[in-house]
Protein backbone atom coordinates (compact mmCIF):
# COMPACT_ATOMS: atom_id res chain seq x y z
CA UNK A 1 0.00 0.00 0.00
CA UNK A 2 3.08 2.28 0.84
CA UNK A 3 6.07 1.54 -1.62
CA UNK A 4 7.84 3.90 0.77
CA UNK A 5 7.72 2.07 4.06
CA UNK A 6 9.54 -0.96 4.67
CA UNK A 7 8.61 -4.54 4.74
CA UNK A 8 7.74 -6.85 7.45
CA UNK A 9 10.55 -9.06 8.69
CA UNK A 10 9.55 -12.18 10.98
CA UNK A 11 12.52 -14.04 13.14
CA UNK A 12 11.44 -16.54 15.35
CA UNK A 13 13.50 -16.07 18.43
CA UNK A 14 13.92 -18.91 21.28
CA UNK A 15 11.60 -18.76 24.02
CA UNK A 16 12.59 -19.72 27.70
CA UNK A 17 9.63 -19.75 30.39
CA UNK A 18 10.30 -18.03 33.26
CA UNK A 19 8.92 -21.10 35.19
CA UNK A 20 11.58 -23.34 34.38
CA UNK A 21 14.09 -21.32 36.05
CA UNK A 22 12.08 -20.29 39.45
CA UNK A 23 12.31 -16.92 41.01
CA UNK A 24 15.96 -17.37 42.21
CA UNK A 25 17.30 -18.71 39.35
CA UNK A 26 15.68 -16.11 37.38
CA UNK A 27 17.55 -13.35 40.09
CA UNK A 28 21.18 -15.03 39.87
CA UNK A 29 20.80 -15.58 35.50
CA UNK A 30 19.34 -11.44 35.79
CA UNK A 31 22.44 -10.43 37.96
CA UNK A 32 25.28 -13.50 36.92
CA UNK A 33 27.28 -10.63 35.34
CA UNK A 34 26.40 -7.14 37.60
CA UNK A 35 29.36 -5.23 38.03
CA UNK A 36 30.21 -3.03 40.85
CA UNK A 37 31.57 0.96 40.41
CA UNK A 38 32.12 2.85 43.24
CA UNK A 39 34.55 2.20 46.17
CA UNK A 40 31.27 3.06 48.38
CA UNK A 41 29.49 -0.20 48.03
CA UNK A 42 30.57 -2.90 49.99
CA UNK A 43 28.08 -5.42 50.03
CA UNK A 44 25.83 -5.95 46.38
CA UNK A 45 23.34 -8.13 44.88
CA UNK A 46 22.90 -11.65 46.30
CA UNK A 47 22.13 -11.21 50.21
CA UNK A 48 19.55 -10.25 52.24
CA UNK A 49 20.89 -6.03 51.90
CA UNK A 50 23.23 -4.10 50.39
CA UNK A 51 25.68 -2.26 51.99
CA UNK A 52 27.13 1.15 51.04
CA UNK A 53 29.34 3.47 53.28
CA UNK A 54 29.61 7.19 51.38
CA UNK A 55 32.55 7.66 53.85
CA UNK A 56 31.15 10.86 55.66
CA UNK A 57 29.15 12.15 52.51
CA UNK A 58 25.53 12.80 52.57
CA UNK A 59 23.36 10.34 50.86
CA UNK A 60 20.76 11.43 48.56
CA UNK A 61 17.57 9.27 47.83
CA UNK A 62 14.93 9.22 44.99
CA UNK A 63 12.64 6.53 43.31
CA UNK A 64 10.66 6.23 40.42
CA UNK A 65 7.49 3.83 38.75
CA UNK A 66 7.19 3.12 35.65
CA UNK A 67 3.58 0.84 34.34
CA UNK A 68 2.79 -0.53 31.11
CA UNK A 69 0.49 1.22 29.35
CA UNK A 70 1.10 4.60 31.47
CA UNK A 71 4.37 5.06 31.04
CA UNK A 72 5.22 3.42 28.29
CA UNK A 73 4.16 1.47 25.10
CA UNK A 74 6.04 -1.81 24.40
CA UNK A 75 4.07 -2.12 20.71
CA UNK A 76 7.29 0.54 20.08
CA UNK A 77 9.50 0.90 22.46
CA UNK A 78 12.25 -2.12 22.82
CA UNK A 79 13.30 -3.73 25.75
CA UNK A 80 16.80 -2.98 25.81
CA UNK A 81 16.20 0.84 25.42
CA UNK A 82 13.40 0.46 28.14
CA UNK A 83 15.74 -0.76 30.59
CA UNK A 84 18.15 2.28 30.01
CA UNK A 85 15.38 4.76 30.30
CA UNK A 86 14.77 3.10 33.17
CA UNK A 87 17.77 3.81 35.33
CA UNK A 88 18.04 6.58 33.35
CA UNK A 89 14.73 8.85 34.53
CA UNK A 90 15.75 8.06 38.21
CA UNK A 91 19.67 9.10 38.13
CA UNK A 92 18.32 12.45 36.79
CA UNK A 93 16.62 13.04 40.20
CA UNK A 94 19.63 12.52 41.68
CA UNK A 95 21.34 15.34 39.44
CA UNK A 96 18.56 17.23 40.01
CA UNK A 97 19.96 17.30 43.40
CA UNK A 98 23.38 18.19 42.43
CA UNK A 99 24.39 15.01 44.08
CA UNK A 100 26.55 12.54 42.01
CA UNK A 101 24.37 8.96 41.55
CA UNK A 102 26.08 5.89 43.40
CA UNK A 103 23.57 2.98 43.55
CA UNK A 104 19.81 1.29 42.28
CA UNK A 105 17.69 -1.00 43.72
CA UNK A 106 15.64 -2.68 40.45
CA UNK A 107 11.94 -4.08 41.33
CA UNK A 108 10.22 -5.62 38.46
CA UNK A 109 6.74 -7.35 38.01
CA UNK A 110 6.01 -9.08 34.34
CA UNK A 111 3.25 -11.41 33.43
CA UNK A 112 3.74 -14.74 32.04
CA UNK A 113 4.06 -13.45 28.27
CA UNK A 114 6.94 -12.28 29.13
CA UNK A 115 10.02 -15.11 27.94
CA UNK A 116 13.91 -14.78 29.90
CA UNK A 117 15.37 -13.72 26.50
CA UNK A 118 12.90 -10.41 27.08
CA UNK A 119 13.95 -9.75 30.41
CA UNK A 120 17.24 -10.77 29.90
CA UNK A 121 16.95 -7.70 27.08
CA UNK A 122 15.61 -5.35 29.14
CA UNK A 123 18.63 -5.77 32.18
CA UNK A 124 21.13 -5.52 28.96
CA UNK A 125 19.66 -1.81 28.82
CA UNK A 126 19.64 -1.59 32.69
CA UNK A 127 23.71 -2.80 33.01
CA UNK A 128 24.19 -0.41 29.96
CA UNK A 129 23.17 2.85 31.81
CA UNK A 130 25.00 0.97 35.09
CA UNK A 131 28.26 1.55 32.79
CA UNK A 132 27.53 4.88 31.15
CA UNK A 133 27.00 6.64 35.10
CA UNK A 134 29.00 4.49 36.54
CA UNK A 135 26.61 3.10 39.11
CA UNK A 136 25.94 0.15 40.98
CA UNK A 137 22.65 -2.48 41.21
CA UNK A 138 22.78 -3.67 44.85
CA UNK A 139 19.31 -5.34 44.94
CA UNK A 140 15.60 -5.38 43.97
CA UNK A 141 13.14 -7.75 43.78
CA UNK A 142 10.97 -9.48 40.87
CA UNK A 143 6.97 -10.72 41.10
CA UNK A 144 4.62 -11.48 38.63
CA UNK A 145 1.50 -9.38 37.52
CA UNK A 146 -1.53 -10.41 36.38
CA UNK A 147 -0.88 -7.69 33.36
CA UNK A 148 1.76 -5.90 31.96
CA UNK A 149 5.14 -4.99 32.97
CA UNK A 150 5.87 -2.48 36.28
CA UNK A 151 9.09 -1.42 37.15
CA UNK A 152 10.56 0.60 40.41
CA UNK A 153 13.67 1.74 40.64
CA UNK A 154 15.27 4.01 43.45
CA UNK A 155 18.48 5.36 43.06
CA UNK A 156 20.84 6.61 46.14
CA UNK A 157 24.00 9.05 45.51
CA UNK A 158 25.94 11.00 47.17
CA UNK A 159 26.97 14.45 48.09
CA UNK A 160 29.34 16.79 49.89
CA UNK A 161 27.62 18.36 53.43
CA UNK A 162 25.66 21.36 51.92
CA UNK A 163 26.30 20.93 48.44
CA UNK A 164 22.70 19.43 47.63
CA UNK A 165 20.41 21.78 45.99
CA UNK A 166 16.97 21.76 46.54
CA UNK A 167 13.40 23.21 44.45
CA UNK A 168 13.01 25.84 47.21
CA UNK A 169 16.15 28.06 47.13
CA UNK A 170 15.50 30.63 44.62
CA UNK A 171 16.07 34.18 45.11
CA UNK A 172 15.23 37.38 43.87
CA UNK A 173 16.42 38.75 40.31
CA UNK A 174 18.43 35.21 39.88
CA UNK A 175 18.66 33.93 36.15
CA UNK A 176 16.67 30.71 35.28
CA UNK A 177 19.09 28.33 33.47
CA UNK A 178 18.14 24.99 31.32
CA UNK A 179 20.57 22.49 29.75
CA UNK A 180 20.17 20.95 26.20
CA UNK A 181 17.15 21.79 24.18
CA UNK A 182 12.98 20.95 24.85
CA UNK A 183 10.28 19.49 23.11
CA UNK A 184 12.16 16.53 21.41
CA UNK A 185 10.56 13.62 23.58
CA UNK A 186 6.94 14.92 22.98
CA UNK A 187 7.44 14.96 19.07
CA UNK A 188 9.15 11.64 19.09
CA UNK A 189 6.35 10.01 21.11
CA UNK A 190 4.02 11.91 18.55
CA UNK A 191 5.61 10.11 15.86
CA UNK A 192 5.86 6.90 17.33
CA UNK A 193 1.98 7.11 18.08
CA UNK A 194 1.03 8.39 14.52
CA UNK A 195 3.35 5.25 12.96
CA UNK A 196 1.44 2.59 15.33
CA UNK A 197 -1.83 3.94 14.17
CA UNK A 198 -0.44 3.81 10.73
CA UNK A 199 0.16 0.28 10.70
CA UNK A 200 -2.90 -0.44 13.12
CA UNK A 201 -4.94 0.15 10.33
CA UNK A 202 -3.07 -0.70 7.28
CA UNK A 203 -0.22 -3.10 8.34
CA UNK A 204 2.50 -0.51 7.04
CA UNK A 205 6.08 -0.89 8.77
CA UNK A 206 6.91 2.32 10.74
CA UNK A 207 8.81 5.17 8.81
CA UNK A 208 10.97 6.40 10.80
CA UNK A 209 13.86 7.55 8.28
CA UNK A 210 15.21 11.18 9.67
CA UNK A 211 13.67 10.59 12.90
CA UNK A 212 16.38 9.51 14.89
CA UNK A 213 17.08 12.52 17.13
CA UNK A 214 13.35 13.12 17.94
CA UNK A 215 12.40 9.57 18.81
CA UNK A 216 15.67 8.87 20.46
CA UNK A 217 15.31 11.55 22.95
CA UNK A 218 11.87 9.87 23.80
CA UNK A 219 13.32 6.18 23.34
CA UNK A 220 16.65 6.48 25.11
CA UNK A 221 17.21 9.76 26.67
CA UNK A 222 20.12 10.98 28.94
CA UNK A 223 20.37 12.31 32.13
CA UNK A 224 22.75 15.82 32.66
CA UNK A 225 25.23 14.14 33.93
CA UNK A 226 27.79 16.40 32.46
CA UNK A 227 26.09 19.60 33.46
CA UNK A 228 26.62 18.85 37.00
CA UNK A 229 29.99 18.27 36.72
CA UNK A 230 30.48 21.32 34.36
CA UNK A 231 29.01 23.34 37.58
CA UNK A 232 31.18 22.31 39.99
CA UNK A 233 34.07 22.88 38.22
CA UNK A 234 33.05 26.52 37.52
CA UNK A 235 32.33 26.67 41.11
CA UNK A 236 28.52 27.33 40.49
CA UNK A 237 25.97 26.17 42.75
CA UNK A 238 22.62 26.48 42.03
CA UNK A 239 19.70 28.41 44.09
CA UNK A 240 17.14 25.86 42.78
CA UNK A 241 17.18 22.96 40.78
CA UNK A 242 14.82 20.47 39.25
CA UNK A 243 14.81 18.16 36.05
CA UNK A 244 12.19 18.26 33.19
CA UNK A 245 9.98 15.38 33.03
CA UNK A 246 7.04 17.02 32.92
CA UNK A 247 7.01 20.24 30.90
CA UNK A 248 9.24 23.30 31.50
CA UNK A 249 5.95 25.16 32.60
CA UNK A 250 4.98 22.71 35.05
CA UNK A 251 8.52 22.39 36.54
CA UNK A 252 9.23 26.03 36.58
CA UNK A 253 6.30 26.41 38.29
CA UNK A 254 7.40 23.98 40.73
CA UNK A 255 10.23 26.01 41.34
CA UNK A 256 8.62 29.48 42.33
CA UNK A 257 5.56 27.54 44.20
CA UNK A 258 8.62 26.15 46.66
CA UNK A 259 10.65 29.03 46.77
CA UNK A 260 7.87 31.66 47.31
CA UNK A 261 8.99 34.07 44.24
CA UNK A 262 7.15 34.45 40.37
CA UNK A 263 9.24 34.30 36.98
CA UNK A 264 9.45 35.73 34.01
CA UNK A 265 10.38 33.18 30.77
CA UNK A 266 11.20 34.61 27.54
CA UNK A 267 9.83 32.57 24.84
CA UNK A 268 12.85 33.39 22.60
CA UNK A 269 15.48 32.11 24.77
CA UNK A 270 13.62 28.71 24.92
CA UNK A 271 16.34 26.46 23.21
CA UNK A 272 14.34 23.83 21.10
CA UNK A 273 16.26 22.06 18.05
CA UNK A 274 15.52 22.70 14.52
CA UNK A 275 14.16 19.17 13.97
CA UNK A 276 11.88 19.70 16.67
CA UNK A 277 10.76 22.96 15.39
CA UNK A 278 10.25 21.47 11.54
CA UNK A 279 8.39 18.21 13.14
CA UNK A 280 6.32 20.64 14.98
CA UNK A 281 5.39 22.37 12.49
CA UNK A 282 4.23 19.17 10.45
CA UNK A 283 1.77 18.43 12.95
CA UNK A 284 0.67 21.73 13.26
CA UNK A 285 1.70 22.28 16.34
CA UNK A 286 3.58 25.43 18.06
CA UNK A 287 6.78 24.24 18.49
CA UNK A 288 6.82 26.45 21.95
CA UNK A 289 3.80 24.83 23.39
CA UNK A 290 6.15 21.50 22.64
CA UNK A 291 8.47 22.80 25.00
CA UNK A 292 6.58 24.25 27.36
CA UNK A 293 4.01 21.19 27.82
CA UNK A 294 5.74 17.90 26.18
CA UNK A 295 7.72 16.62 28.95
CA UNK A 296 10.16 13.73 29.24
CA UNK A 297 13.04 16.11 28.23
CA UNK A 298 14.80 14.91 31.64
CA UNK A 299 16.65 18.08 30.89
CA UNK A 300 17.69 20.62 34.06
CA UNK A 301 16.00 23.52 34.99
CA UNK A 302 17.66 25.80 37.65
CA UNK A 303 18.39 29.10 39.15
CA UNK A 304 21.87 31.11 39.32
CA UNK A 305 22.74 33.77 41.16
CA UNK A 306 23.26 36.65 39.10
CA UNK A 307 26.83 37.66 40.45
CA UNK A 308 27.78 33.69 38.26
CA UNK A 309 26.57 34.91 35.02
CA UNK A 310 30.25 35.55 33.96
CA UNK A 311 30.83 31.81 34.73
CA UNK A 312 28.38 30.06 32.90
CA UNK A 313 27.96 32.83 29.82
CA UNK A 314 29.84 31.07 26.96
CA UNK A 315 29.08 27.80 28.86
CA UNK A 316 27.98 25.24 25.78
CA UNK A 317 24.20 23.69 26.56
CA UNK A 318 23.02 25.95 29.09
CA UNK A 319 21.08 28.49 27.95
CA UNK A 320 19.36 31.21 30.33
CA UNK A 321 16.00 31.63 30.08
CA UNK A 322 14.41 34.33 32.09
CA UNK A 323 14.78 35.20 35.67
CA UNK A 324 13.12 35.10 39.09
CA UNK A 325 10.63 37.77 40.40
CA UNK A 326 8.87 38.96 43.71
CA UNK A 327 6.23 36.47 45.30
CA UNK A 328 3.37 38.73 44.37
CA UNK A 329 4.14 38.41 40.76
CA UNK A 330 3.07 35.53 38.45
CA UNK A 331 4.54 33.11 37.14
CA UNK A 332 4.59 34.42 33.24
CA UNK A 333 5.87 33.94 29.59
CA UNK A 334 6.85 36.56 27.99
CA UNK A 335 6.14 35.72 24.25
CA UNK A 336 7.83 37.22 20.96
CA UNK A 337 5.53 40.54 20.66
CA UNK A 338 6.58 41.01 24.15
CA UNK A 339 3.14 40.41 25.49
CA UNK A 340 3.28 38.89 29.02
CA UNK A 341 0.92 35.96 29.54
CA UNK A 342 0.07 33.83 32.88
CA UNK A 343 1.81 30.09 32.90
CA UNK A 344 -0.27 27.24 33.73
CA UNK A 345 0.97 23.83 33.66
CA UNK A 346 -0.04 21.64 31.19
CA UNK A 347 2.51 19.35 31.15
CA UNK A 348 1.77 15.40 30.88
CA UNK A 349 0.08 13.89 34.03
CA UNK A 350 0.59 9.81 34.76
CA UNK A 351 -2.12 9.72 36.78
CA UNK A 352 -4.88 11.55 34.11
CA UNK A 353 -3.54 9.45 31.39
CA UNK A 354 -5.07 6.23 32.60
Amino acid sequence: KDAGRKTQLIVMEERTEISSLGEFGLIDHLTANNETHNASTIVSVGDDGAVIDHFGKQTVISTDMLIEGIHFDLSYTPLKHLGYKSVVVNLSDIYAMNAIPTQIVINIAFSNRFSLEALTEFYEGVYAACRHYQVDLVGGDTSSSRKGFIISITALGEVAPTTYVKRDGAKLNDLICVSGDLGAAFLGLTILEREKKIFEDTGAQPDLENQAYIVGKLLKPEARKEIIEQLAELKVKPTSMIDISDGLSSETLHLCRQSDKGAEIYEDKIPIDPQTYDRAREFGLDPTVCALSGGEDYELLFTIAQSDYEKIRSTMDISIIGHITDKNSSVNLVDKSGNSIKMIAQGWDALLKS
